[in-house]
């Protein structure tokens, strides 16, 4: 069984058997992981940066769980000043693999279309967990110039080929879906769910605007994916 945890913006603990990932945590105001963390004093933690936006990247996440083994899988934009040495640390760039995580999880990082990667995580059984970062296809096209919105196209459709182009298919995604966009803010989620079958999607970096995320991610086709929309910090949703 896999136990997804919303923390909150791009952030989520993914509780599997024999491991805990987690996700850009910014913040948690529920206080979900400590109590994750402390009702599994057992399994070992992965933390996971995509990059440095401070949204997505909180320092405090290097006292976190100290009685647990603890691996830190960054974006190699993450300034080396701010990341203690004596933590087990793994950098990333786009293409990256690692092997051997703990709990037996490999993890691939692929291009973003800001700072940083994504992450496609694979459990020893063949799961797939994907966590977007911040990728996305970021034009604002009520606003933004034909040339500016036809680059950003561009430059999504290239990093959603690669990713596409290895992996059918995912059992989990995490992916920005944000109306500070405007009226195409979910074009980057949709064009991501028709190219790589989705089993479940978990929507992410809303800014708190759950009803007009609400509005988009009911127009999504119920033979695409089920969309599992869990956007209140601690709430979570088990996946057998």
């Amino acid at each position: 069984m896999t136990k997804v945890t919303y923390l909150d913006h791009s952030g989520f603990a993914v509780q599997l058997p024999d491991v805990l990932l987690v996700f850009d945590y910014f913040r948690d105001p529920s206080h979900a992981l400590h109590k994750i963390l402390e009702a599994n004093p057992q399994l070992p933690v992965v933390f996971f940066v995509s990059h440095k936006h401070e949204d997505h990247f909180n320092t405090g996440i290097y006292e976190m769980a100290q009685n647990h083994r603890r691996v830190y899988v960054m974006s190699n934009d993450v300034p080396a000043q701010a990341i203690p040495s004596t933590l087990e640390v793994a950098g990333m760039s786009a293409g990256d693999r690692i092997e051997g995580l703990p709990g037996g999880v490999s993890v691939k990082a692929y291009p973003s279309t800001d700072s940083g990667v994504s992450f496609l995580v694979e459990t020893p059984e063949g799961e797939k967990i994907f966590h977007a970062g911040d990728l996305n296809e970021w034009h604002w096209k009520d606003e933004s110039k034909p040339a500016e919105v036809k680059h950003a196209e561009v430059e999504f459709t290239k990093a959603l080929n690669r990713i596409s182009s290895e992996n059918e298919s995912v059992n989990i995604a995490m992916f920005p879906v944000d109306p500070r966009l405007g009226s195409d803010f979910g074009s980057g989620a949709l064009a991501f769910l028709k190219a790589v079958k989705t089993a479940h999607f978990f929507p992410m970096h809303f800014w708190g605007k759950k009803d007009e995320a609400e509005v988009f991610l009911s127009k999504i086709p119920a033979d695409i994916t089920e969309v599992d929309f869990i956007y209140t910090p601690g709430a979570s949703m088990e996946i057998k």
